[in-house]
């Protein structure tokens, strides 16, 4: 790897070098710079230069990073927003705000957080938008890097443990999380269902024919896994990607699902299931936030984050 000057490091084509990764175009990254595309292509010749790699080549209509690229972009994008923030703070002002955020999170943690977070909005923040997405994956990262939603707010046990082994290694982790409120898993069925006036054994529960809530699709969850660790599995015969569906279903079918107990509370959904504890232990269900670490809109973030862990608070009054 060649050696480099740092002195004689114009920081300009950092700036430079940033807009063309995210952009993977240099005339889009041209057109956000506020400069012409051949003083692009030079800024970026002369990085070449000083770093001795090619670090964006042609491909299609754009651009693609070399390994080299790829490593240093991380570290370059959050230097510039670290210095930016330090030069220019500002401040985030919600009530004069006139902005949107865009949230991932699945139908119930959009039931329980929405009503109390409009409420917030509405009285403190009128100028400010949510669009909700539907969370189709236990992983949102891509979805974060691709910029497609500001935050995702759901359980990814998998993502946090790999963030937190990559922070033990010293490596570089790109992404932040923020616990919102916890809650457990309960079985539902049918009032009248065969299984509702008895213990709900794990035998019994094995037998019984079940419907998966999946966001991506997959017929084969956490509560499978769960089960497989005790030599155990059962039959799924139906799987669906909101909770709201599976209660519907369920009503009307001998199919045993499983809810946020707490959804099953704010929806009404208590009065009209019979809900049972799962005869086997299955791991917590901790609500995060999840974001890019490296966003420019820290301040707004925060605020964010502020405003969602009250909307949670209003929906678990007392912890």
């Amino acid at each position: 790897m060649t050696p480099v000057n740092f002195r004689a490091l114009d920081l300009n084509l950092l700036r430079v070098f940033d807009e063309v990764m995210a952009e993977r175009s240099l005339t889009r990254a041209a057109r956000k710079l506020a400069i012409t595309q051949p003083a692009v292509s030079n800024a970026l010749r002369r990085l070449r230069e000083t770093l001795g790699d090619e670090l964006l080549v042609r491909q299609g209509h754009g651009v693609e990073p070399t390994p080299r690229a790829l490593a240093l972009w991380p570290v370059v994008r959050e230097a510039l927003q670290q210095l930016e923030q330090t030069l220019a703070p500002g401040a985030f002002d919600a009530a004069t705000a006139n902005t949107s955020f865009v949230l991932a999170m699945a139908d119930a943690t959009a039931a329980t957080l929405m009503p109390p977070l409009f409420g917030i909005l509405d009285r403190e923040a009128p100028g400010i938008g949510i669009r909700v997405l539907p969370l189709t994956t236990r992983d949102p990262r891509a979805l974060l890097d691709a910029e497609e939603a500001d935050m995702a707010v759901g359980f990814f046990p998998a993502v946090l443990a790999d963030l937190t082994a990559r922070a033990q290694s010293g490596a570089l982790v790109a992404f932040d999380s923020r616990r919102l409120y916890d809650g457990e898993y309960v079985c539902m069925m049918r009032c009248g269902h065969p299984l509702a006036d008895q213990p709900l054994t794990l035998e019994r529960y094995c037998a019984a024919r079940h419907m998966l809530v999946s966001f991506s699709g997959r017929s084969f969850g956490f509560i499978d896994e769960a089960l497989a660790s005790r030599g155990h599995s059962r039959q799924v015969v139906l799987t669906v990607n909101q909770f709201f569906t599976a209660a519907r279903v369920v009503m009307d079918s001998d199919l045993l699902s499983i809810l946020p107990r707490h959804f099953a509370k704010i929806t009404g959904l208590s009065r009209k299931l019979v809900l049972r504890e799962l005869p086997f232990d299955v791991p917590p269900v901790h609500v995060e936030a999840l974001w890019r670490r490296r966003s420019p809109h820290t301040l707004a973030y925060d605020w964010l984050l502020q405003t969602l862990a009250r909307a949670a608070a209003k929906s678990f009054p007392g912890g």
